[in-house]
């Protein structure tokens, strides 16, 4: 019973979606023009931002804590990992506060509420598609890397990666609609998620030192498993652990599910209380 009526609801949102698609189009182009407008740099600033976090981390993690990097040399190890991850958490951040950022919108407009959401999360696309350039180049500037034709799986491991973070932009978005300090604690839970996820460390280093069954509950955070494929990608002979990656595929699946159904049931009650 629980099924058929989440089947009917979720094609009935996704028709309803398809139908204001030119709306999610220029929503998403709105806020890529956001992103840029009144800068100096540009879209400069979607490579500063992982390449100067990559050099503090390579410096301060790498060389003087020397912590473990799997054999990959330390610049790489940390972009491949930095750059999955700030799309994710400024994907997020900018989608737990768009609804209150469109008041007007909301208020005076009808259309699926998802929308907003989603666009904020779909244009930070661009950045990542821009960093990735950085990492090309860098691969090509350490010849014992080499490319892989791993490289290819990029866009399919960050299909996942988008839907995770529209699935939390939903659930933090329609929080933020009742609870206005929500926007305060989005940051730290950003920072508190990092320390969580294998971007200054390697996910190995979890299971050593904390054994299989605290790795099994390190796994359970979605973005383990795509970071960690994202980083053995761009190192040939290298294989991705797809039960970690089927772990996140799983969680994720769920998560899009329960925030699908929070946010519909919140939604009714938007135009009230924003």
């Amino acid at each position: 019973m629980f099924r058929n009526f989440f089947l009917a609801f979720e094609w009935t949102s996704l028709k309803e979606v398809w139908q204001y698609r030119e709306l999610f189009f220029f929503l998403v182009w709105r806020d890529i023009k956001i992103r840029y407008k009144q800068t100096v740099l540009g879209v400069l600033w979607a490579i500063i931002q992982p390449l100067s976090t990559m050099l503090v981390f390579t410096i301060f993690f790498g060389r003087l804590a020397n912590l473990p990097n799997d054999g990959i040399p330390y610049p790489i190890f940390y972009y491949s990992a930095l750059l999955p991850w700030i799309y994710f958490s400024t994907s997020i951040s900018l989608s737990g506060n768009s609804l209150i950022s469109n008041t007007d919108l909301v208020t005076k407009v009808y259309f699926p509420r998802v929308i907003i959401p989603a666009a904020s999360v779909l244009a930070g696309v661009v950045d990542y598609v821009i960093g990735s350039t950085i990492l090309i180049l860098m691969i090509w500037l350490y010849p014992e890397t080499g490319f892989s034709f791993a490289i290819l799986l990029w866009p399919v491991l960050l299909a996942p990666l988008v839907l995770f973070a529209i699935s939390v932009g939903m659930i933090l978005s329609a929080l933020n609609v009742s609870f206005r300090d929500i926007k305060y604690t989005i940051p730290f839970i950003i920072q508190l998620w990092l320390f969580l996820s294998p971007v200054i460390y390697p996910a190995s280093m979890v299971e050593e030192r904390l054994g299989e069954n605290f790795r099994f509950l390190f796994d359970l955070n979605p973005v383990v498993g795509i970071i960690e494929a994202f980083r053995v990608t761009v190192i040939p002979g290298r294989s991705i652990d797809w039960g970690a990656f089927l772990i996140s595929i799983t969680v994720i699946s769920i998560v899009f599910v329960l925030a699908t159904l929070f946010f519909h049931k919140a939604e009714r009650r938007f135009a009230d209380l924003i």
